[in-house]
Formats: C-alpha cells, structure tokens, sequence
C-alpha cells in the first residue's frame, strides 16, 4: 500500500533538510573560481580611452549575494573586494608592471590595494580595529584565529597579478581595499589607475573609474 500524504510530509521534510545541509557544505568546500572578466568596457563603471584603445573596469562586490563566491566573508573584516578588469583592444601589449591604483573616497580618504599579508593579519586578528559600519546586508560569521591554507590559496588566486595585457586580450583579478572605518566607501569615490604604458615605455593618460557609475547602473540588467 502507498503511503498516505500524512506518512510523506515527515519524509519530504527530512529530505529537503538533508538537500539544503549539503548544499549548505559544499558551498563551504568548493575552491574559489575566478569570474570570467567580460571587456572593461561593457561594466557600469569603466573608463575607455578609445584612441589607447585600452579599457579599465571595476566592479566592487558589495553584496552577500556577489560574495558568495568566496569562502572568506572579506567584508565581516573590513574589506571591500573590487573585481579590476584591464581590456587592451589594441595591437600591441600593455604594460602595467608600474601600475598604481587608488581608490578615492567622497571625503577624499585615499585607499591602495591591500598586500595579501595584511589580509591574513586582518583574518587572523579581526580585533586589531574598528568593526565595519556599512550598512550591508552580510551575514556576520564567527571569529577565527586561525588562517587556513585554503583560505590563504583564495586570498593568493583571486588577486590582480598580471604585468602585462596582449593585444585583443583582457586580463582580471580582484583587489580587495580596506574599508573597515568607512561607512559608505563607494558612493562619490573614484579610482584612479596610473603607470600604465604603451609597447614603447610611454605612459598612457590615467584613467579615472567613477564608482558611482556602479552604483546607478547595479541593478540594471546587463
């Protein structure tokens, strides 16, 4: 005889906790994947110097959502991930050995890439400063003490690495800024990208990424 609705709903109950508890470990588990860079210049937030032919794009992950990709919660310890997309349209290679990036704030606080050393202090001694105030909808994970080679592999594989960018190619990677006493480090702020030359040694114009653009194009289907 089949079992009756009475008799399923237990089951189906379990079943269902069961599918979500797993899923729940594996997104634990997995190794962080990089996301596949689209050119710079199709992000809200992008400058384009068409005559350079070379494209620079940010893309900051600000959500919970967006964040999942990672197993770290970067913001619970003060930082903002910003995917950083350079796209060289031309047919020469780029470089940007001596790149310098900074990102620069409404009240005009001046913020550089976090060094991956300083990332591991941070997660392993997340009292060292104030707690972030942005008013994100994260969830708040436990303190650790400790840091975990996979974590330190994530930290390692998802930074912006690359010196150079070859023609009709576009290279990708995340940096990630320390916002831990900020409270609303995106809107008005500006990154600014310099030290970023042509097959000759000549530096090309800097380029000049309005934050804001993400910010009003972030709910907008690409």
């Amino acid at each position: 005889m089949l079992p009756g609705p009475r008799r399923r709903f237990p089951f189906l109950l379990l079943a269902a906790g069961i599918a979500a508890f797993s899923l729940s470990l594996s997104a634990k588990d997995k190794n962080f994947v990089k996301p596949q860079a689209r050119p710079a210049k199709t992000y809200p937030a992008h400058d384009n110097h068409g005559d350079e032919k070379v494209a620079i794009a940010a893309d900051p992950y600000d959500t919970a959502e967006k964040a999942k990709i990672f197993s770290i919660n970067f913001h619970d310890h003060g930082f903002l991930p910003v995917f950083f997309v350079v796209t060289n349209d031309g047919s020469h290679p780029v470089s940007i050995a001596n790149m310098q990036i900074t990102l620069t704030t409404a009240n005009n606080s001046k913020l550089t890439p976090t060094a991956p050393d300083d990332i591991y202090r941070r997660l392993v001694n997340p009292q060292g400063g104030t707690k972030p105030q942005m008013p994100l909808p994260f969830p708040r994970d436990k303190v650790k003490g400790t840091i975990s080679q996979k974590e330190r592999n994530e930290v390692e594989s998802s930074q912006f690495a690359a010196r150079a960018v070859e023609p009709n190619s576009t290279q990708s990677g995340f940096l990630f800024f320390d916002i831990q006493d900020l409270s609303a480090p995106l809107a008005g702020a500006h990154l600014y990208v310099t030290g970023v030359d042509d097959a000759q040694g000549r530096e090309l114009m800097y380029f000049d990424v309005s934050l804001d653009d993400y910010l009003d194009g972030a709910h907008k289907p690409n």
